[in-house]
């Protein structure tokens, strides 16, 4: 079985509560969708974490967030295969995968575009109090070609799209935090991706990011649900 779910920011109680009730194995794949936080710190924090969850009776498949360094800045991850894509994996936890911007992915037969990457509206909060953050948070300039290459190359059609932000049009407006001044907010991979789901055909869109669950149209915003993935 495959299941999606949003961001976890390091607390996967929820998670191990799904895995207990519905006696997940390793063979059984979550999708988080950006955030999952396991590489934060760089430090053992990270490795105590990785080592609980590499316990867990299931195989978690995590988009790249904005609260998370990106694995392939991490000399210890590798290139390797799953869902006949390429993806992230470090050798001591093989249930721990995470996903490459712009791969297209092979997951119960339908195939699905991964984006990863937000703008960090608590950048100066997290700097000031030097905590993690990371100025590849977005997609760079270099992954946005690539992305619209392959697109190209498949004539504008996938199944699915999984992104940890949304496109700009459908932006909830109502999940905005309070005394953040979104003026000086860069929206620029949102706005990216509405120019991609402009020109995209495609069945659904699931996103995070938000912290909320939302349906609008084809695209879904998830949080703390755990939905099967269809």
């Amino acid at each position: 079985m495959v299941y999606i779910t949003g961001d976890k920011h390091r607390n996967f109680s929820i998670i191990y509560n799904f895995c207990q009730y519905i006696s997940t194995n390793v063979n059984d794949v979550l999708i988080i969708l950006g955030d999952a936080g396991i590489n934060y710190y760089g430090d053992p924090h990270d490795k105590k974490l990785k080592n609980e969850l590499s316990k867990l009776p299931i195989t978690l498949f995590c988009i790249h967030g904005n609260h998370e360094m990106r694995p392939e800045s991490i000399c210890s991850y590798k290139e390797s295969e799953y869902f006949k894509g390429t993806v992230y994996r470090e050798d001591a936890y093989q249930n721990l995968i995470f996903a490459k911007d712009g791969e297209i992915y092979d997951i119960n037969e339908k195939r699905c575009l991964t984006i990863g990457g937000a703008n960090s509206i608590d950048k100066m909060i997290r700097l000031i109090n030097r905590w993690g953050w990371w100025a590849d948070e977005q997609p760079s300039d270099v992954t946005k070609c690539q992305v619209e290459r392959r697109l190209n190359t498949d004539k504008w059609h996938v199944d699915l799209v999984l992104s940890h932000t949304c496109p700009y049009k459908y932006m909830p407006v109502e999940a905005f935090l309070p005394g953040f001044d979104q003026s000086q907010v860069s929206n620029d991979t949102e706005e990216w991706l509405d120019s991609i789901e402009n020109k995209l055909h495609y069945s659904k869109w699931y996103c995070g990011h938000f912290h909320i669950e939302k349906d609008i149209q084809k695209i879904i915003f998830l949080y703390n649900s755990i939905l099967a993935f269809e």
